[in-house]
């Protein structure tokens, strides 16, 4: 079975930094684009990230020059760097990862369990 194994959120004060880490776990042929998303108390999930197999990168207007997405292919390891954190960067933080996966080769659409990164003022 394929899942997708985050880690690296906590608690940090405004100005500080985190890096989240979303590895596949299980056999799969191929990853496709990789995504981070976000969900604030009460809000709507919302894409802050993405990266392609080539590596062209994709930001939410609200973290463009304080995140930035990278991977790493042979660890099947997608990450996330947060720099100068922000009070309205407190959310649940899930990854998206669709993989080829499967005696039949299908495309399967896998979520992480999601990470919580809460910013204190």
């Amino acid at each position: 079975q394929v899942q997708l194994v985050e880690s690296g959120g906590g608690l940090v004060q405004a100005g500080g930094s985190l890096e989240l880490s979303c590895t596949v776990s299980g056999r799969i042929f191929s990853w496709n684009q990789r995504s981070w998303y976000r969900q604030p108390p009460e809000k709507q999930r919302e894409l802050v990230a993405d990266i392609t197999n080539g590596g062209s990168t994709t930001y939410a207007d609200s973290v463009k020059g304080r995140f930035t997405i990278s991977m790493d292919n042979a660890k099947r390891t997608v990450y996330l760097q947060m720099n100068s954190l922000e009070p309205e960067d407190t959310a649940l933080y899930y990854c998206n990862i669709p993989v080829v996966a499967g005696a039949q080769g299908l495309e399967y659409d896998i979520w992480g369990q999601g990470t919580q990164v809460t910013v204190s003022s």
